[in-house]
């Protein structure tokens, strides 16, 4: 049996949707439960002023701050100020981890399916990783630095491991990934007769490879890409609010005139086409 169907056969297990279906909404929970606030900082988590997901700018700093550490305390050789380093190492690498957590959490809470269950175990062996290491950091200030040895090369094994599955996320389940790449075609392509948009409407409108959602509100028609950046959801059943739109699966918001977030959790924006309307025909082409 090859990694990728043990990978599935683990992460196929009901149970685990029994921890993260509560766990994930009690995410939600707090950052709802703080009003407005509560909705920028979830913005801000998510990446949403970063432009693309926050939680990779974190994920890198605990593996390479305990690789330099190991390195260092492998080569100290009784030197009290490589000691130190390696410790010091330590100690950013668990604030990074820290970092790494609060974002990766935000993330999760917004992801269904075997996605959700791969990422819980991703966070829990993340914060068996992090346990250990921050065991082992404590002994070494309280002068023990052999006995945390043992710790810290199991977190950092575990670490790896983790690392393993937050890269089939990525690039397995596209979490963090547009899911908004549809065609936009270099001409203007014809997608829907004008009577098929009346004022204050949207609707999905497709021609070949091109998945288009068109929207008419006070006279002005806007054409988007039709699934959401984050998670591919069908904006034309989602909410339209007065110069954007909500998409149905997991709220994010898209203005109409430019595809700019207003609300994650997507950080990509929305990509968007030119449109014209010519002899009762709505047509539309790539952006210039």
């Amino acid at each position: 049996m090859d990694q990728t169907n043990v990978l599935a056969t683990v992460t196929d297990q009901p149970a685990l949707d029994r921890i993260a279906e509560p766990l994930s909404r009690a995410v939600r929970d707090v950052y709802e439960s703080a009003g407005p606030a509560g909705a920028q900082m979830k913005n801000a988590m998510h990446g949403v002023w970063l432009g693309h997901p926050l939680h990779p700018v974190f994920t890198d700093i605990p593996i390479g701050a305990w690789t330099t550490a190991l390195a260092i305390d492998a080569c100290a050789n009784g030197d009290r100020g490589m000691r130190r380093a390696a410790t010091m190492a330590f100690g950013v690498g668990l604030a990074g981890a820290v970092a790494s957590a609060a974002t990766g959490l935000t993330d999760w809470s917004e992801t269904s399916g075997r996605a959700r269950r791969e990422g819980l175990l991703h966070g829990l062996l993340n914060v068996a990783a992090t346990a250990l290491t921050a065991i082992a950091y404590v002994q070494r200030l309280n002068s023990a630095r052999d006995r945390g040895r043992a710790c810290a090369w199991a977190g950092y094994a575990i670490a790896l491991g983790s690392a393993y599955l937050g890269g089939d996320l990525v690039y397995g389940h596209r979490i963090g990934v547009t899911h908004a790449a549809v065609d936009q075609p270099e001409q203007f392509t014809d997608v829907a007769a004008v009577a098929d948009v009346p004022d204050g409407s949207m609707r999905r409108a497709r021609r070949d490879d091109t998945d288009v959602l068109l929207v008419r509100q006070r006279g002005r028609l806007c054409a988007l890409a039709h699934p959401c950046s984050h998670l591919g959801g069908p904006l034309s059943e989602g909410e339209l609010k007065n110069g954007s739109v909500v998409c149905p699966w997991h709220g994010s918001e898209f203005g109409l005139d430019d595809g700019h977030v207003i609300n994650g959790p997507a950080t990509q924006p929305q990509p968007v086409f030119r449109v014209q309307e010519r002899d009762k025909r709505i047509l539309v082409k790539e952006p210039d």
